[in-house]
């Protein structure tokens, strides 16, 4: 990657007695050695998801009070800027339009979805929007009521996909630009019991790819805004192998950088599963599925260069690197683990 630099960001909870209330480690990458190396850390309350602004200049976090936006300097460093509620319960994922000028929170623990407005400085403005889901699902000790836990815009931002687990349902939403509100358009249905909690596009924004988490599987559908079925279904995939289908929960995925590959980790059998990608058609094949040494891993993020993964592992409270082999469909870990206390997910930025 010659010359170029890199940080990561990685959220944690600090909710326990170890974590100092630093609840975003900031990380110095070597993508060629395929390392990270912490350099500091920033205090707040149960920082759950951190994103990135469409071009990279802002970061923003979930917290127990709201979403709280910071500035990035020239090194990555993170400076406070402001605090925004949400005007309900701690969210679980957060993402912006490509404008930066809108911030949709999903809210796990109240079946909430909220629309913010971005101001021009890249602070967190008012709220424009908030719908809540209703309904049941038919796991009573988990889907009894609405788990919103993703949103996310079409290529195109025509849409607003809202992944909610509670319900077995991916709501789909137009968006208006200009009041910041949604309408509901559509619904893409999953399987009953399958808790769809993650929703990804192509790069070229023809295909969608929705992460089950209980039926530890993706659904792949073809994009269409023209067509009269807009999410035609096309494929259905497991995250795990045929042996590790129980007591086995896919837990995140993430394409690679130039969208070759498509990562998913799994909890419970806490596997990385490495799907090659056929531009083409959208469809995915399995490569590999093999060990992360951790415990639940809650997110994976792909080096720049696709040929290192770290895994964040939850409940093992360590980061572990990875070498990859695509044609051998291996993963060999690549140095000592890093230790972080309850980490959720991580974000890579690079600096100008």
């Amino acid at each position: 990657m010659g010359n170029e630099r890199y940080v990561a960001y990685v959220s944690s909870y600090t909710n326990n007695s170890k974590s100092n209330g630093e609840g975003i480690h900031i990380y110095d990458m070597d993508v060629e050695k395929g390392r990270v190396e912490l350099r500091s850390a920033v205090k707040i309350n149960n920082s759950s998801y951190v994103i990135l602004s469409a071009k990279g200049n802002y970061l923003y976090s979930i917290c127990d009070e709201g979403v709280i936006s910071y500035d990035i300097d020239g090194d990555g460093n993170l400076i406070f800027k402001n605090l925004a509620s949400i005007n309900g319960m701690r969210g679980c994922h957060l993402s912006t339009n490509r404008d930066n000028t809108y911030l949709f929170v999903s809210g796990y623990h109240d079946g909430k979805l909220t629309v913010l407005r971005i101001n021009e400085d890249g602070s967190v403005g008012e709220i424009t929007d908030e719908i809540f889901h209703a309904g049941t699902g038919s796991i009573a000790d988990r889907s009894f009521r609405p788990h919103i836990s993703c949103a996310v815009l079409t290529p195109d931002e025509k849409y607003l996909c809202v992944c909610d687990q509670g319900i077995d349902l991916v709501k789909v939403y137009s968006f208006n630009k200009n009041s910041g509100k949604l309408r509901l358009e559509d619904i893409v249905r999953v399987p009953l019991e399958s808790a769809p909690r993650s929703m990804v596009f192509s790069q070229d924004g023809k295909y969608a790819y929705i992460l089950c988490e209980l039926k530890n599987c993706i659904n792949v559908y073809h994009y269409d805004p023209e067509a009269k079925e807009t999410f035609e279904f096309i494929q259905n995939i497991f995250t795990v192998r045929k042996k590790h289908q129980q007591n086995t929960a896919a837990a995140s995925f993430r394409f690679s950088l130039n969208y070759n590959h498509l990562f998913c980790t799994n909890s419970g059998d806490d596997t990385l599963t490495i799907y090659n990608v056929d531009k083409k058609t959208g469809l995915l094949t399995m490569n590999s599925s093999l060990p992360i040494s951790g415990d639940f891993p809650k997110d994976v993020c792909v080096f720049p260069d696709g040929k290192h993964v770290i895994s964040v592992n939850l409940e093992s409270n360590s980061l572990t690197t990875f070498s990859i082999n695509y044609a051998k469909g291996l993963i060999v870990m690549n140095g000592k683990e890093q230790h972080i206390i309850q980490p959720n997910n991580m974000i890579i930025k690079k600096l100008e």
